[in-house]
């Protein structure tokens, strides 16, 4: 049974800094494709950042520059590394995994089979 565990939100003042963290199990292949999204309020779901078996990443462009994804395979974890936050990021983020080598689209959320259960990012102005 597949898992995804995050952790590492919270709340901060614009201009601060969280990384979340998103443990794994449960997949044993190395053809895992995983991605950050996020649900503000009102909003629709978005991918924020995607990282590709082949190591390939991709950001949304409203975090390029403040965000970085990254995993530790030998502790399977995905990180998120947010900085130079804004109110706008506000929301849950999600991590979510896929058995596959490369997505189509990596920032989109139908690619994705398993989803985590979420933690809340709130950032004040």
């Amino acid at each position: 049974q597949v898992q995804l565990v995050e952790s590492g939100g919270g709340s901060v003042q614009s201009g601060g800094s969280l990384r979340l963290s998103c443990v794994v199990s449960g997949i044993t292949s190395s053809s895992v494709c995983m991605g950050w999204f996020r649900q503000g309020p009102g909003n629709a779901r978005e991918g924020v950042a995607a990282i590709d078996s082949d190591g390939s990443i991709s950001y949304a462009d409203s975090v390029k520059g403040r965000f970085t994804i990254s995993q530790d395979k030998s502790v399977n974890t995905l990180y998120l590394q947010m900085n130079n936050l804004k109110p706008e990021d506000t929301g849950m983020y999600y991590c979510a995994a896929d058995q596959r080598w490369l997505l189509r689209n990596p920032l989109l959320g139908q690619e994705y089979s398993y989803w985590g259960q979420g933690t809340q990012v709130t950032v004040s102005s």
